[in-house]
């Protein structure tokens, strides 16, 4: 029985790095983030009417945090560029400061952009690009982020090699009492955000979890899209801090944090929690949920711990991977039966997982 079950922790580790390949965004969808954001950002730091207001621009969301995952039918890949102005919230209102990139957008993306609440999107044929206009930080922070090359950066968290972006970006942690303010046009107000601390909450995370977690994260977004199109909410970064609220540090496996997590929201989140963004506590990452949209999302997490729980457990090997594909769907690879039932019945995988950069999977 011993034997069985290292083949069958093996073999599930190949799965779910073939899984993983089949879901994260692909080579060209990357070419293109960086193409999109790469020319929105020189753009914006050269253009004549902008750059006495612009201080800086970095990238942050979920490509930033490496827990994107690939699009569905005719949706594209997308990336949000924070630009850190100058900007004083108490002389322009959140219209006048949006409405300030309106000849820059004219003159570079004309017909392709819309004013959002509190962003500009951007849809291009290939990408779709957010800019995430934020208020004047103090003279100090100002000065990192301008001169920082690490903001200018286009590494995202997978290329950071464990090492906080805040151990080599500051001198000292006054950045984690700062944060940045974004301009809600619906409200007419500025919003405190802090995207920089999302990023190092994630990488942090990552290290906690044995760099399991941005791979939970992607496996439970695609699950959601994947089997559960018609649940409203969460979408996009609330489902992404949810998932690191609830799943375990120290665990073992991609398969394994998925169970738990799932578990823990059965467990622990019958009603809709108040959950505090990172480094800007009042702000309720599922404040625009309603009751009714969390408890539709709740009865899909109850099925899917169901089912993960007995994928997970499962002693044999073929009907274990036929769970875990009931739970994502046809990107989960088949299982490979053979005449030999030694193994569990299974062939192990071997071509597709080869050259596979180490700390990046399951």
């Amino acid at each position: 029985m011993k034997y069985k079950k290292e083949t069958k922790k093996v073999i599930a580790q190949i799965y779910f790095k073939d899984f993983l390949s089949n879901i994260r965004l692909t080579t060209y969808q990357v070419d293109c983030l960086k193409k999109g954001h790469k020319t929105l950002r020189e753009r914006l730091e050269n253009d004549g009417d902008l750059s006495d207001v612009i201080i800086s621009t970095f990238l942050q969301g979920s490509y930033k945090r490496s827990t994107a995952v690939r699009p569905k039918g005719d949706s594209r890949s997308d990336v949000d560029v924070v630009v850190v102005t100058n900007l004083d919230s108490k002389e322009y209102t959140p219209q006048q400061a949006l409405d300030l990139f309106i000849p820059f957008l004219d003159k570079y993306y004309k017909n392709k952009y819309r004013i959002q609440g509190r962003s500009i999107g951007i849809e291009l044929s290939y990408v779709d690009l957010d800019i995430v206009p934020t208020s004047a930080p103090s003279e100090a922070q100002s000065e990192a982020i301008k001169h920082s090359m690490l903001f200018r950066s286009e590494d995202i968290l997978e290329d950071y090699d464990g090492q906080s972006i805040f151990d080599l970006a500051f001198c000292s942690d006054e950045w984690k009492n700062e944060s940045l303010l974004i301009p809600n046009r619906e409200a007419n107000n500025w919003d405190r955000t802090h995207p920089l601390m999302q990023i190092n909450w994630t990488l942090e995370k990552n290290k906690k979890t044995n760099s399991h977690y941005i791979n939970v994260v992607k496996c439970l977004k695609w699950w959601r899209k994947e089997k559960h199109p018609e649940v409203k909410q969460p979408k996009s970064y609330p489902l992404e801090h949810f998932i690191g609220q609830c799943c375990p540090d120290e665990i073992d496996s991609v398969a394994e944090g998925v169970v738990c997590t799932l578990e823990n929201i059965v467990n622990n989140y019958k009603c809709k929690p108040f959950l505090p963004d990172h480094g800007v506590e009042e702000h309720d990452v599922f404040a625009r949920i309603t009751e009714e949209e969390y408890n539709d999302f709740y009865d899909s997490v109850c099925v899917a711990a169901e089912i993960a729980r007995e994928a997970y457990d499962c002693e044999d090997l073929e009907r274990s991977v036929i769970k875990w594909r009931e739970l994502f769907g046809n990107k989960f690879p088949e299982p490979t039966p053979t005449k030999n039932s030694s193994n569990g019945g299974f062939t192990q995988r071997k071509e597709k997982t080869t050259g596979i950069p180490k700390g990046r999977f399951a």
